[in-house]
């Protein structure tokens, strides 16, 4: 819940400069839009504002293009698809254990705010929903408290109206004196409300005897008919309510409510949110127009006046009405003042402009997800790659994760969860490959003397308490060792050696000196390092291509030292192939959250580089994922060893 906030604030500031962008262009673009366009692009923000809450980057949706071609090529379970064993082969060297120590660190302030925000957010959505529904119950005892209308005179108007809107269906017409304005309510089953006052107001009617009265479906033909501006402003009131059912725009209603809700903390939600509702009613207007007579078109504005001075408005979820604020009314007498009938080349025009707008739309909202997301996933262009989707959900369990294979003879991924492929996480332990190779590069240590002394503090695993090379720093994960090369490396190379590398998001913090220790607190059984649990986070797509990239020395480094590193993490060598790889274990309050097992295999004339991440609420150790690795390499007949 708490990474959901953070992603949803971080979305908030995208979608502030997106919807800043749409309002100021929309107003440019004004004279080019008819206000039906106007109008409905506001549909197209309201759905961005659902982009954050989509469990999906949207950014990797074109992909799916790519993914679809590739369905063919699926691999089936590997228990059912591989299912010939590697049996017969002995090992040529003693397997080096996987000492899988990890020391555990402390996320308690950064989880309290984030909690805090999280908890002022909830508490935030509860309270104007918690308003929302009082208006709600306010509107629904008016609806109890309304009678079904019986004044004659109105309901044969009203039913002249629906047939100049050619609308079908018979929407119930109720009474209150507990309106000011006329309003449309429901969803599903819409109704009208009138108020009393209004209708004695524009006592008129009275005046009108029935017999002169033209029913459109009344066989009977009067001997006159009335003069329809007699009720103008009935009707004007009911094409205008008729008007928001015939356009839906009750839909528009539940989404301004539900983006009030959820967004309840952003100014700019707000201020679109009634500028939505204004170029609603606007829109509404417009329709009526263009029903009208060019001679009535005064007298609706005088009507919308008179509402204007008359009503007093008071909103309520999930209505529409003819009403509005001052503001509202002005705008819409001056849209009335100024409206003509467009032409055909002003109706393309609009839709060309409208299609303009909505595609510019289209083309940011994948961009709010992926970059208020983007440190989080690696973007990963597979349409280029040839890529297998695998299911290896037998050997993970109940824990979450992903499985990378890449084989270089072939060029070919196979990976069990994409998704998961490409998130990027601490990297814990497994970093301490490249420290230990920028270490010899700047020769604070070499292959030929990898030793540091231990500087006598106690630490909790007892491997740890003694002095160490290389090679026994990397089998037993020994922190200090390399915290020592990196303290010993500074901020700056450390900076410069993991931008050129490209290693993950390349975020070590503010400052990854001050976080590195040389193990003097000698009691402590928590420690602190960019690598766990922290900044620096990387995907198990992205491990693959570095130890790729390693192995065949494209990174720029000695060759002479990329060797040392990798025999530092060989486990063992058999008939079948050498076997490389390195654990890492985030352990956050004494639980194990976070679990990595990379390396690579070296057969005769292919190398398989691979990369196992899982992550759960607690023993998600960095042994759990070299066992599920192993078992996996053992079925696909790579290996001839599981632990």
């Amino acid at each position: 819940m708490t990474d959901f906030v953070i992603h949803f604030l971080l979305c908030n500031f995208f979608l502030c400069a997106i919807t800043g962008i749409f309002v100021i262009t929309k107003r440019l673009l004004t004279n080019h839009l008819t206000s039906r366009m106007q109008f409905n692009l506001w549909y197209m923000w309201a759905g961005i504002l659902v982009v954050p809450f989509l469990p999906v980057n949207l950014l990797k949706f074109p992909q799916i293009f790519s993914w679809f071609e590739k369905l063919v090529n699926i691999v089936l379970p590997y228990h059912k698809e591989l299912s010939q064993m590697a049996t017969g082969t002995t090992l040529s060297q003693p397997i080096t254990p996987l000492n899988d120590f990890a020391l555990s660190v402390s996320r308690q302030t950064s989880s309290s705010a984030v909690l805090v925000l999280c908890i002022i957010w909830l508490i935030g959505i509860l309270t104007v929903f918690i308003v929302m529904i009082k208006a709600h119950l306010r509107l629904r005892a008016i609806k109890k408290s309304a009678l079904p209308l019986q004044n004659k005179e109105v309901l044969a108007l009203y039913h002249d109206c629906l047939h100049e809107l050619n609308i079908k269906r018979n929407i119930p017409l109720y009474s209150t004196a507990f309106l000011n304005s006329p309003i449309m309510a429901g969803l599903f089953r819409p109704c009208i409300y009138l108020p009393i006052r209004l209708l004695s107001e524009f006592h008129t009617i009275d005046s009108l005897h029935t017999s002169n009265l033209s029913h459109p479906y009344s066989s009977a033909q009067p001997s006159s008919a009335p003069d329809r501006n007699t009720f103008c402003p009935i009707r004007y009131m009911l094409l205008h309510e008729l008007l928001h059912y015939k356009h839906k725009d009750n839909c528009a209603n539940y989404l301004l409510e539900l983006a009030c809700v959820f967004y309840w903390f952003n100014p700019l939600v707000w201020y679109a949110t009634k500028e939505m509702r204004s170029d609603r009613e606007i829109a509404c207007d417009t329709a009526v127009l263009e029903l009208l007579n060019e001679n009535e078109y005064e007298t609706y504005g005088s009507a919308l006046l008179d509402f204007a001075e008359r009503l007093s408005f008071a909103p309520f979820p999930f209505s529409s009405g003819i009403s509005g604020n001052m503001r509202q009314m002005k705008r819409r007498i001056c849209n009335i003042s100024a409206y003509q009938e467009p032409s055909a080349r002003k109706i393309f025009k609009s839709f060309t402009v409208f299609m303009l707008i909505a595609c510019t739309l289209l083309g940011l909202t994948p961009l709010l997800s992926a970059n208020a997301d983007s440190r989080n996933h690696y973007h990963w262009h597979t349409a280029s790659e040839n890529i297998s989707i695998i299911d290896a959900s037998a050997y993970f369990g109940a824990y979450k994760g992903s499985f990378v294979l890449y084989d270089e003879g072939h060029d070919k991924w196979h990976i069990s969860n994409l998704n998961n492929a490409t998130l990027r996480t601490a990297p814990e332990s497994t970093y301490k490959i490249y420290t230990a190779l920028f270490g010899l590069e700047e020769n604070i240590i070499s292959p030929e003397n990898s030793f540091l002394a231990w500087n006598g503090a106690v630490h909790p695993f007892e491997a740890w308490n003694a002095d160490q090379t290389l090679s026994s720093a990397m089998q037993s994960s020994v922190n200090w060792y390399f915290q020592e090369i990196d303290h010993r490396l500074g901020a700056s190379a450390l900076h410069r050696y993991v931008q050129e590398i490209g290693y993950g998001n390349k975020d070590l913090g503010t400052d990854p000196a001050s976080q590195l220790t040389n193990a003097t607190d000698a009691d402590s059984t928590t420690a602190s390092a960019y690598w766990m649990q922290s900044t620096l986070k990387i995907s198990p797509v992205e491990q693959v291509m570095l130890l790729s990239d390693l192995h065949n020395n494209r990174l720029g480094f000695s060759p002479k030292n990329t060797k040392t590193v990798e025999d530092s993490i060989r486990l063992y060598s058999s008939e079948a192939g050498t076997l490389y790889g390195k654990t890492g274990t985030g352990r956050v309050e004494g639980k194990d959250i976070n679990g990595w097992f990379i390396g690579y295999v070296e057969t005769d004339g292919n190398t398989y580089f691979f990369a196992t991440n899982i992550h759960s609420d607690t023993q998600a150790a960095g042994s759990k994922a070299a066992e599920i690795t192993m078992n996996i390499l053992y079925h696909m007949s790579m290996i001839d060893y599981t632990f």
